[in-house]
């Protein structure tokens, strides 16, 4: 990883150190829209299963106007915009600023607007040509195991194996690609004139169903959409599955299990139109067992976007494409 990266980890880390040393941490809150939101889910649920600190995912402008009453100087607000501009995510940056909160940004574009609000802005390298080690993926989960580190020490073991594991992780990804490519490709061939398409997982892979639902499909590709949580599925969504209602179904391969498997054997019995990513397939090799559920949605995200390449390539219909989007003010 770029020293310059590392750095800036480093002093986030350093500044979350401090906080829970001096004044101390009593909330730790995820702020971010759209498929930023969805970058910081995985991440939630592990703070929540790890940490005695409560945590929460907001939209930015719920978080700016529905401010919840607990945020306040001894919060964490953890941010994140692609572009460094989304106004919203700005503003909450700066509204945990001027509170005295601990103000941590994720973005593409230092110097922006987002990296000006924060008090500790991160850097990551974005586009085809970028090295993993450099991306918005690397960059987050390292800033997580060294958090951990300091938030829970007396698994100190565990997260520096999630630190090796980052930092080798990329070939086993493009493994679970090559495993998984015949399936997405067929899959995104066979429904590319389906007008809707579902998503469902549960736990640490939620915010992938989430991004996939959202921007994938209904923002990128037109298609829509709606993510199901397995453990929702039998609280109403069921009630959709027919024969010929596609699926994409990402199956935990840690705690949430149960509730991917229970969806799936009923989906299998209505549907036949079924993609389904079972994170057991995956290469975890030197990876510490309780570190494989975190690390997962590395690669099922992979996996999904092999998918949706190979639709928007069907379909002629390419993901930069928008009608409102960076189109007009809104």
């Amino acid at each position: 990883m770029k020293q310059e990266h590392l750095e800036q980890i480093d002093a986030a880390v350093k500044a979350l150190e401090d906080r829970a040393n001096g004044e101390g941490i009593d909330r730790i809150y995820f702020v971010a829209c759209g498929g930023s939101q969805a970058f910081f889910m995985p991440v939630q649920y592990m703070f929540d299963r790890e940490l005695g600190v409560p945590t929460a995912i907001y939209n930015s402008n719920e978080f700016n106007y529905g401010t919840p009453k607990a945020f306040g100087p001894k919060s964490v607000v953890i941010t994140c915009s692609h572009s460094g501009t989304t106004p919203e995510t700005v503003a909450a940056a700066q509204k945990a600023t001027d509170a005295g909160a601990l103000s941590i940004a994720f973005t593409n574009v230092a110097d922006s607007p987002l990296w000006k609000a924060a008090t500790r802005p991160m850097h990551y390298d974005h586009g085809k040509d970028a090295d993993f080690a450099e991306k918005n993926t690397s960059v987050l989960y390292t800033f997580v195991f060294k958090a951990l580190k300091v938030l829970a020490p007396e698994q100190s073991a565990r997260w520096d194996n999630g630190l090796d594991a980052i930092v080798s992780i990329a070939p086993k990804r493009d493994a679970a690609i090559e495993l998984y490519r015949e399936r997405a490709e067929k899959f995104a061939t066979a429904n590319k004139r389906q007008k809707t398409i579902y998503t469902m997982a549960s736990g640490v892979n939620y915010g992938e169903a989430y991004s996939t639902a959202n921007c994938w499909f209904m923002e990128m590709q037109w298609v829509s959409s709606n993510p199901i949580h397995s453990g929702e599925y039998f609280h109403g969504p069921f009630e959709i599955t027919d024969y010929d209602v596609p699926f994409i179904i990402i199956v935990s391969n840690g705690a949430t299990r149960q509730l991917d498997e229970r969806a799936l054997a009923f989906a299998e019995k209505f549907s036949d139109d079924l993609l389904v990513i079972d994170q057991r397939d995956f290469d975890y090799t030197g990876i510490d067992e309780a570190n494989r559920e975190y690390l997962a949605p590395v690669y099922s995200a992979a996996v999904v976007r092999t998918f949706v390449e190979k639709l928007a390539h069907d379909r002629g219909h390419s993901l930069d494409v928008r009608r409102y989007m960076w189109q007009m003010q809104y």
